[in-house]
Protein backbone atom coordinates (compact mmCIF):
# COMPACT_ATOMS: atom_id res chain seq x y z
CA UNK A 1 0.00 0.00 0.00
CA UNK A 2 2.70 2.28 1.15
CA UNK A 3 4.81 1.75 -2.42
CA UNK A 4 1.51 2.37 -4.39
CA UNK A 5 1.23 5.50 -2.59
CA UNK A 6 5.38 6.43 -3.46
CA UNK A 7 4.50 5.44 -6.77
CA UNK A 8 1.40 8.03 -7.32
CA UNK A 9 2.98 10.56 -5.57
CA UNK A 10 5.97 10.11 -7.94
CA UNK A 11 3.54 10.48 -10.94
CA UNK A 12 1.73 13.25 -9.54
CA UNK A 13 5.14 15.18 -9.08
CA UNK A 14 6.67 14.51 -12.78
CA UNK A 15 3.11 15.92 -14.52
CA UNK A 16 3.27 19.19 -11.82
CA UNK A 17 6.93 19.49 -13.09
CA UNK A 18 6.17 18.78 -16.87
CA UNK A 19 3.11 21.24 -16.34
CA UNK A 20 5.08 23.81 -14.83
CA UNK A 21 8.17 23.71 -17.14
CA UNK A 22 5.53 23.84 -20.27
CA UNK A 23 4.19 26.94 -18.50
CA UNK A 24 8.12 28.04 -18.43
CA UNK A 25 8.17 27.48 -21.70
CA UNK A 26 5.35 29.38 -23.15
CA UNK A 27 5.57 32.51 -21.31
CA UNK A 28 8.65 34.99 -21.08
CA UNK A 29 10.46 35.81 -18.51
CA UNK A 30 12.03 38.68 -19.69
CA UNK A 31 10.24 40.47 -22.83
CA UNK A 32 13.11 42.48 -24.39
CA UNK A 33 12.55 43.16 -28.09
CA UNK A 34 15.36 40.27 -29.09
CA UNK A 35 13.33 37.99 -27.07
CA UNK A 36 9.59 39.15 -28.26
CA UNK A 37 10.87 38.84 -31.91
CA UNK A 38 12.30 35.69 -31.18
CA UNK A 39 9.62 34.09 -29.34
CA UNK A 40 7.24 35.85 -32.30
CA UNK A 41 9.54 33.58 -34.82
CA UNK A 42 9.12 30.21 -33.48
CA UNK A 43 5.76 30.19 -32.00
CA UNK A 44 4.03 32.58 -35.22
CA UNK A 45 1.76 30.32 -36.97
CA UNK A 46 2.91 31.65 -40.23
CA UNK A 47 6.89 31.31 -39.51
CA UNK A 48 5.36 27.53 -38.50
CA UNK A 49 3.21 26.97 -41.93
CA UNK A 50 6.88 28.02 -43.77
CA UNK A 51 8.78 25.43 -42.29
CA UNK A 52 6.34 22.75 -42.53
CA UNK A 53 6.11 24.19 -46.35
CA UNK A 54 9.82 23.38 -46.33
CA UNK A 55 9.71 20.03 -45.21
CA UNK A 56 6.60 19.22 -47.53
CA UNK A 57 8.66 20.56 -50.43
CA UNK A 58 11.46 17.82 -49.79
CA UNK A 59 9.18 15.06 -49.50
CA UNK A 60 7.95 16.23 -52.95
CA UNK A 61 11.16 16.12 -54.36
CA UNK A 62 12.40 12.86 -52.92
CA UNK A 63 8.85 11.23 -54.49
CA UNK A 64 9.82 12.42 -57.82
CA UNK A 65 13.80 11.49 -57.51
CA UNK A 66 12.49 8.07 -56.22
CA UNK A 67 11.55 7.58 -60.20
CA UNK A 68 15.31 7.21 -60.75
CA UNK A 69 15.58 4.29 -58.29
CA UNK A 70 14.34 0.46 -60.12
CA UNK A 71 10.59 -0.09 -60.03
CA UNK A 72 9.63 -3.29 -59.34
CA UNK A 73 5.74 -4.42 -59.32
CA UNK A 74 4.13 -7.69 -58.74
CA UNK A 75 0.81 -8.59 -60.20
CA UNK A 76 -1.19 -11.50 -59.39
CA UNK A 77 -4.30 -12.76 -60.89
CA UNK A 78 -7.06 -15.29 -61.27
CA UNK A 79 -9.27 -16.34 -63.75
CA UNK A 80 -12.17 -18.56 -64.45
CA UNK A 81 -13.21 -19.22 -68.29
CA UNK A 82 -17.25 -20.28 -68.73
CA UNK A 83 -16.34 -20.27 -72.49
CA UNK A 84 -12.79 -21.13 -73.83
CA UNK A 85 -11.65 -19.86 -77.29
CA UNK A 86 -11.77 -22.53 -79.89
CA UNK A 87 -10.13 -22.99 -83.92
CA UNK A 88 -10.29 -25.66 -85.95
CA UNK A 89 -6.79 -27.07 -87.00
CA UNK A 90 -6.61 -29.44 -89.23
CA UNK A 91 -10.53 -30.12 -89.03
CA UNK A 92 -10.58 -30.23 -85.94
CA UNK A 93 -12.28 -28.30 -83.65
CA UNK A 94 -9.06 -27.33 -80.52
CA UNK A 95 -9.52 -25.41 -77.55
CA UNK A 96 -7.06 -22.34 -77.37
CA UNK A 97 -6.88 -22.72 -73.10
CA UNK A 98 -7.91 -24.18 -69.92
CA UNK A 99 -10.99 -23.69 -67.99
CA UNK A 100 -8.83 -22.08 -64.59
CA UNK A 101 -5.20 -20.03 -65.09
CA UNK A 102 -3.38 -18.04 -62.77
CA UNK A 103 -0.74 -15.80 -62.95
CA UNK A 104 2.00 -14.30 -60.84
CA UNK A 105 4.24 -11.67 -62.52
CA UNK A 106 7.23 -9.94 -61.15
CA UNK A 107 7.88 -6.61 -63.45
CA UNK A 108 10.78 -4.69 -62.77
CA UNK A 109 11.71 -1.18 -64.27
CA UNK A 110 14.73 1.03 -64.89
CA UNK A 111 14.80 4.54 -66.14
CA UNK A 112 17.11 5.57 -68.52
CA UNK A 113 15.94 9.29 -69.58
CA UNK A 114 12.63 11.03 -68.98
CA UNK A 115 12.12 14.42 -68.68
CA UNK A 116 9.98 14.84 -65.74
CA UNK A 117 12.83 12.84 -63.55
CA UNK A 118 15.19 15.06 -64.89
CA UNK A 119 13.91 17.79 -64.29
CA UNK A 120 13.33 17.14 -60.29
CA UNK A 121 16.86 16.19 -60.47
CA UNK A 122 17.92 19.68 -62.07
CA UNK A 123 15.71 21.60 -59.99
CA UNK A 124 15.53 20.33 -56.67
CA UNK A 125 17.90 22.61 -55.22
CA UNK A 126 16.37 25.48 -56.40
CA UNK A 127 12.94 24.09 -55.58
CA UNK A 128 14.28 23.78 -51.91
CA UNK A 129 15.72 27.15 -52.20
CA UNK A 130 12.84 29.08 -52.91
CA UNK A 131 10.90 27.39 -50.32
CA UNK A 132 13.80 28.29 -47.69
CA UNK A 133 13.68 32.24 -49.16
CA UNK A 134 9.52 31.97 -48.56
CA UNK A 135 10.08 30.79 -44.84
CA UNK A 136 12.95 33.91 -45.03
CA UNK A 137 10.38 36.16 -46.05
CA UNK A 138 7.67 35.60 -43.64
CA UNK A 139 10.26 35.87 -40.86
CA UNK A 140 11.52 39.31 -41.74
CA UNK A 141 8.23 40.67 -41.75
CA UNK A 142 6.93 38.76 -38.79
CA UNK A 143 10.02 40.64 -37.13
CA UNK A 144 9.63 43.78 -38.32
CA UNK A 145 5.56 43.97 -37.60
CA UNK A 146 6.87 42.37 -34.01
CA UNK A 147 9.29 45.24 -33.53
CA UNK A 148 6.44 47.72 -34.27
CA UNK A 149 3.59 46.53 -32.54
CA UNK A 150 6.54 46.22 -29.63
CA UNK A 151 7.47 50.49 -29.70
CA UNK A 152 3.81 51.01 -30.22
CA UNK A 153 2.71 49.21 -26.64
CA UNK A 154 5.90 51.05 -25.38
CA UNK A 155 5.14 54.63 -26.51
CA UNK A 156 1.46 54.13 -24.53
CA UNK A 157 2.77 52.78 -21.95
CA UNK A 158 5.43 55.42 -21.51
CA UNK A 159 2.34 58.12 -21.78
CA UNK A 160 0.41 56.70 -19.22
CA UNK A 161 3.71 57.63 -17.12
CA UNK A 162 3.61 60.81 -18.61
CA UNK A 163 0.01 61.62 -16.99
CA UNK A 164 0.51 59.60 -14.15
CA UNK A 165 2.60 62.41 -13.24
CA UNK A 166 0.54 65.23 -14.80
CA UNK A 167 -1.73 64.18 -12.67
CA UNK A 168 0.13 64.29 -9.45
CA UNK A 169 1.33 67.61 -10.50
CA UNK A 170 -2.11 68.92 -10.68
CA UNK A 171 -3.17 67.22 -7.75
CA UNK A 172 -0.50 69.14 -5.71
CA UNK A 173 -1.50 72.35 -8.40
CA UNK A 174 -5.55 71.84 -6.86
CA UNK A 175 -4.26 71.56 -3.33
CA UNK A 176 -1.95 74.83 -3.41
CA UNK A 177 -4.96 76.60 -5.25
CA UNK A 178 -8.12 75.97 -3.00
CA UNK A 179 -5.18 76.77 0.03
CA UNK A 180 -4.79 79.78 -1.25
CA UNK A 181 -8.45 80.21 -2.23
CA UNK A 182 -9.20 79.42 1.46
CA UNK A 183 -6.44 82.12 2.56
CA UNK A 184 -8.31 84.34 0.87
CA UNK A 185 -5.34 84.80 -2.07
CA UNK A 186 -6.88 84.39 -5.04
CA UNK A 187 -10.42 83.60 -5.86
CA UNK A 188 -12.21 80.12 -6.36
CA UNK A 189 -11.06 80.81 -10.74
CA UNK A 190 -8.35 79.06 -9.57
CA UNK A 191 -8.73 75.68 -7.74
CA UNK A 192 -11.55 75.48 -10.13
CA UNK A 193 -9.27 75.19 -12.86
CA UNK A 194 -6.89 73.07 -11.58
CA UNK A 195 -10.02 70.46 -10.66
CA UNK A 196 -10.80 71.37 -14.75
CA UNK A 197 -7.24 70.17 -15.66
CA UNK A 198 -6.79 67.15 -13.20
CA UNK A 199 -10.20 65.89 -14.46
CA UNK A 200 -9.22 65.86 -18.19
CA UNK A 201 -5.61 64.70 -17.73
CA UNK A 202 -7.51 61.70 -15.49
CA UNK A 203 -9.58 61.10 -18.31
CA UNK A 204 -6.93 61.06 -20.85
CA UNK A 205 -4.80 58.64 -18.81
CA UNK A 206 -7.96 56.26 -18.59
CA UNK A 207 -9.05 56.19 -22.59
CA UNK A 208 -4.50 55.24 -22.81
CA UNK A 209 -4.91 52.97 -20.36
CA UNK A 210 -7.45 51.37 -22.45
CA UNK A 211 -5.55 51.55 -26.18
CA UNK A 212 -2.31 50.36 -24.21
CA UNK A 213 -4.20 47.36 -23.41
CA UNK A 214 -5.61 46.82 -26.60
CA UNK A 215 -2.23 47.53 -28.60
CA UNK A 216 -0.56 44.69 -25.87
CA UNK A 217 -3.22 42.15 -27.01
CA UNK A 218 -2.29 42.84 -30.29
CA UNK A 219 0.98 42.20 -29.96
CA UNK A 220 0.35 38.95 -28.64
CA UNK A 221 -1.51 38.14 -31.32
CA UNK A 222 1.63 39.03 -33.78
CA UNK A 223 3.52 36.81 -31.58
CA UNK A 224 0.58 34.38 -30.81
CA UNK A 225 1.57 34.40 -27.15
CA UNK A 226 -1.08 33.17 -24.65
CA UNK A 227 -4.02 35.47 -24.35
CA UNK A 228 -4.25 35.07 -20.10
CA UNK A 229 -0.23 35.44 -19.56
CA UNK A 230 1.21 38.41 -18.64
CA UNK A 231 3.55 40.15 -20.97
CA UNK A 232 5.43 43.19 -19.12
CA UNK A 233 8.00 44.48 -21.89
CA UNK A 234 11.30 45.08 -20.43
CA UNK A 235 13.65 48.03 -22.47
CA UNK A 236 16.34 50.32 -21.57
CA UNK A 237 15.27 54.03 -22.54
CA UNK A 238 18.73 55.30 -23.84
CA UNK A 239 19.54 52.31 -25.05
CA UNK A 240 16.63 52.66 -27.28
CA UNK A 241 17.34 56.10 -28.13
CA UNK A 242 21.04 55.34 -29.10
CA UNK A 243 19.53 52.50 -31.86
CA UNK A 244 17.10 54.95 -33.00
CA UNK A 245 20.32 56.37 -35.24
CA UNK A 246 21.36 54.92 -38.23
CA UNK A 247 23.52 55.67 -41.41
CA UNK A 248 21.65 57.50 -43.90
CA UNK A 249 24.39 58.01 -46.17
CA UNK A 250 24.49 54.58 -47.24
CA UNK A 251 23.24 53.11 -50.41
CA UNK A 252 21.02 50.32 -50.76
CA UNK A 253 21.22 47.08 -53.07
CA UNK A 254 19.02 45.04 -54.76
CA UNK A 255 20.78 41.56 -54.05
CA UNK A 256 20.25 42.79 -50.28
CA UNK A 257 16.19 41.99 -50.47
CA UNK A 258 14.88 38.90 -50.26
CA UNK A 259 12.08 39.60 -53.10
CA UNK A 260 15.08 40.29 -55.09
CA UNK A 261 16.62 36.53 -54.40
CA UNK A 262 13.54 34.95 -54.75
CA UNK A 263 13.28 36.54 -58.14
CA UNK A 264 16.12 35.09 -58.98
CA UNK A 265 15.45 31.60 -57.61
CA UNK A 266 12.23 32.10 -59.73
CA UNK A 267 13.86 32.82 -62.98
CA UNK A 268 16.34 29.93 -62.33
CA UNK A 269 13.41 27.49 -62.27
CA UNK A 270 11.70 29.29 -65.16
CA UNK A 271 14.92 28.51 -67.51
CA UNK A 272 14.59 24.83 -66.22
CA UNK A 273 11.25 24.86 -67.38
CA UNK A 274 12.13 25.85 -70.27
CA UNK A 275 14.62 23.06 -70.86
CA UNK A 276 12.05 20.63 -69.92
CA UNK A 277 9.80 21.76 -72.73
CA UNK A 278 12.60 21.57 -75.32
CA UNK A 279 13.47 18.04 -74.04
CA UNK A 280 10.22 16.82 -75.23
CA UNK A 281 11.59 16.18 -78.34
CA UNK A 282 13.98 13.64 -76.66
CA UNK A 283 12.58 9.63 -76.37
CA UNK A 284 11.86 8.20 -73.06
CA UNK A 285 13.95 5.31 -72.47
CA UNK A 286 13.73 2.58 -70.22
CA UNK A 287 14.73 -0.74 -69.17
CA UNK A 288 12.36 -3.72 -68.05
CA UNK A 289 12.44 -7.41 -67.29
CA UNK A 290 9.62 -9.54 -66.19
CA UNK A 291 9.42 -12.77 -65.37
CA UNK A 292 5.81 -14.73 -64.66
CA UNK A 293 4.32 -17.24 -62.90
CA UNK A 294 1.60 -19.05 -64.94
CA UNK A 295 -0.46 -21.80 -63.71
CA UNK A 296 -3.29 -23.59 -66.21
CA UNK A 297 -5.35 -26.11 -65.07
CA UNK A 298 -9.02 -27.77 -66.22
CA UNK A 299 -9.25 -29.06 -62.04
CA UNK A 300 -9.59 -25.87 -59.90
CA UNK A 301 -8.49 -27.97 -57.01
CA UNK A 302 -5.54 -28.84 -59.28
CA UNK A 303 -4.75 -25.41 -60.39
CA UNK A 304 -1.12 -24.32 -58.57
CA UNK A 305 -0.19 -27.91 -59.23
CA UNK A 306 1.22 -27.41 -63.02
CA UNK A 307 3.43 -23.69 -63.81
CA UNK A 308 4.42 -22.62 -67.01
CA UNK A 309 6.82 -20.09 -66.52
CA UNK A 310 7.88 -17.61 -68.82
CA UNK A 311 10.09 -14.36 -68.83
CA UNK A 312 12.01 -11.64 -70.54
CA UNK A 313 13.68 -8.53 -70.78
CA UNK A 314 14.39 -5.20 -73.05
CA UNK A 315 14.38 -1.76 -73.54
CA UNK A 316 12.04 0.60 -74.19
CA UNK A 317 12.20 3.61 -76.08
CA UNK A 318 9.00 5.97 -76.55
CA UNK A 319 9.25 9.18 -79.05
CA UNK A 320 6.11 10.79 -79.97
CA UNK A 321 6.87 12.01 -83.53
CA UNK A 322 3.82 14.55 -83.99
CA UNK A 323 1.30 16.13 -81.50
CA UNK A 324 -0.09 18.65 -83.26
CA UNK A 325 2.31 21.73 -82.87
CA UNK A 326 1.77 21.24 -79.34
CA UNK A 327 5.70 21.02 -78.06
CA UNK A 328 6.21 24.04 -80.07
CA UNK A 329 3.64 25.85 -78.33
CA UNK A 330 5.03 25.22 -74.91
CA UNK A 331 8.13 26.04 -75.85
CA UNK A 332 7.22 29.36 -76.97
CA UNK A 333 4.94 29.87 -74.00
CA UNK A 334 8.23 28.94 -71.33
CA UNK A 335 10.16 31.37 -72.95
CA UNK A 336 7.15 33.85 -72.90
CA UNK A 337 6.62 33.45 -69.16
CA UNK A 338 10.54 33.36 -68.48
CA UNK A 339 10.94 37.28 -70.76
CA UNK A 340 7.99 38.07 -68.01
CA UNK A 341 10.08 37.59 -65.11
CA UNK A 342 12.92 40.21 -66.80
CA UNK A 343 10.02 42.76 -66.08
CA UNK A 344 9.42 41.60 -63.00
CA UNK A 345 13.33 42.74 -62.08
CA UNK A 346 12.59 45.64 -63.72
CA UNK A 347 9.28 46.51 -61.12
CA UNK A 348 11.07 45.29 -58.41
CA UNK A 349 13.70 47.54 -58.91
CA UNK A 350 11.68 50.66 -59.50
CA UNK A 351 9.52 48.91 -56.14
CA UNK A 352 12.61 49.37 -53.91
CA UNK A 353 13.79 52.47 -54.77
CA UNK A 354 10.70 54.34 -54.56
CA UNK A 355 10.35 52.14 -50.98
CA UNK A 356 13.79 53.09 -49.87
CA UNK A 357 13.28 56.42 -50.80
CA UNK A 358 10.57 57.16 -49.12
CA UNK A 359 11.65 55.47 -45.99
CA UNK A 360 14.63 57.03 -45.83
CA UNK A 361 12.57 60.30 -46.16
CA UNK A 362 10.41 59.85 -43.48
CA UNK A 363 13.36 58.64 -41.48
CA UNK A 364 14.86 62.14 -41.89
CA UNK A 365 11.99 63.68 -40.86
CA UNK A 366 10.98 61.98 -38.08
CA UNK A 367 14.55 62.42 -36.69
CA UNK A 368 14.81 66.19 -37.17
CA UNK A 369 11.60 66.32 -35.64
CA UNK A 370 12.52 64.22 -32.65
CA UNK A 371 15.39 66.27 -32.01
CA UNK A 372 13.53 69.50 -32.03
CA UNK A 373 10.83 68.19 -29.67
CA UNK A 374 13.53 66.59 -27.51
CA UNK A 375 14.51 70.94 -27.09
CA UNK A 376 11.22 71.83 -26.76
CA UNK A 377 10.12 69.61 -23.54
CA UNK A 378 13.85 70.70 -21.89
CA UNK A 379 12.42 74.51 -22.91
CA UNK A 380 8.94 73.20 -21.29
CA UNK A 381 10.32 71.77 -18.33
CA UNK A 382 12.03 74.83 -17.67
CA UNK A 383 9.31 77.11 -18.59
CA UNK A 384 6.82 75.20 -16.46
CA UNK A 385 9.47 75.31 -13.02
CA UNK A 386 9.63 79.20 -13.40
CA UNK A 387 6.22 79.71 -13.73
CA UNK A 388 5.24 77.33 -10.97
CA UNK A 389 7.83 79.46 -8.55
CA UNK A 390 6.36 82.76 -9.99
CA UNK A 391 2.73 81.63 -9.25
CA UNK A 392 3.83 80.40 -5.64
CA UNK A 393 5.25 83.98 -5.55
CA UNK A 394 2.11 85.70 -6.93
CA UNK A 395 3.43 87.46 -10.00
CA UNK A 396 1.80 84.99 -12.52
CA UNK A 397 -1.44 84.16 -12.74
CA UNK A 398 -2.65 79.97 -12.60
CA UNK A 399 -4.16 80.73 -15.40
CA UNK A 400 -0.32 80.47 -16.83
CA UNK A 401 -0.01 77.98 -14.63
CA UNK A 402 -2.49 75.50 -16.16
CA UNK A 403 -1.03 76.78 -19.86
CA UNK A 404 2.07 75.86 -18.93
CA UNK A 405 1.31 72.48 -17.34
CA UNK A 406 -0.44 71.65 -20.55
CA UNK A 407 2.40 72.63 -22.63
CA UNK A 408 4.97 70.39 -20.78
CA UNK A 409 2.01 67.63 -20.89
CA UNK A 410 2.20 67.93 -24.47
CA UNK A 411 6.01 68.14 -25.10
CA UNK A 412 6.40 65.14 -23.72
CA UNK A 413 3.46 63.21 -25.25
CA UNK A 414 5.09 64.74 -28.22
CA UNK A 415 8.75 63.77 -27.45
CA UNK A 416 7.48 59.91 -27.41
CA UNK A 417 5.58 60.28 -30.41
CA UNK A 418 8.53 61.64 -32.20
CA UNK A 419 10.81 58.48 -30.29
CA UNK A 420 8.06 55.85 -31.66
CA UNK A 421 8.31 57.45 -35.08
CA UNK A 422 11.88 57.30 -35.58
CA UNK A 423 12.10 54.09 -34.02
CA UNK A 424 9.29 53.20 -36.68
CA UNK A 425 10.93 54.60 -39.35
CA UNK A 426 14.41 53.25 -38.81
CA UNK A 427 12.77 49.59 -39.28
CA UNK A 428 11.38 50.68 -42.76
CA UNK A 429 14.67 52.08 -43.62
CA UNK A 430 16.20 48.72 -42.25
CA UNK A 431 13.99 46.42 -44.59
CA UNK A 432 13.99 48.48 -47.29
CA UNK A 433 18.13 48.31 -47.25
CA UNK A 434 17.07 44.65 -46.72
CA UNK A 435 19.26 44.63 -43.23
CA UNK A 436 16.24 42.52 -41.60
CA UNK A 437 17.82 38.87 -41.90
CA UNK A 438 16.03 35.82 -39.92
Amino acid sequence: MIRRINTIVALLFIFLTGATAQTKDSVLQQATLQNVVQYALSHQPVVQQSLIDEQIVDRQIKGKLADWFPQLNFNYSLQHNFQIQQSVIGGQTIKLGVDNQSVGGFGLTQTIFNRDVLLASRSAGDVRTQARQNTSSNRIDVAANVSKAFYDVLLTQEQSRVLDEDIVRLQRSLKDATSQYQAGVVDKTDYKRAAIALNNSKAQKKQNDELSKAKLVYLKSLMNYPDSAELGLSYDSAQMMQESYIDTLQGYSMQNRIEFQQLQTQKRLQEANLRYEKWSFLPAVSLFGNYNLNYLNNSFPKLYSNNLPNSNAGVTLAFPIFQGTKRIQNIKLAELQLKRVDYDFTALKNSISSEYSSAIASYKANLNNFNVLKENLELATDVYNTIQLQYKSGIKTYLEVINAETDLRTARINYTNALYNVLSSKIDVQKALGQIQY
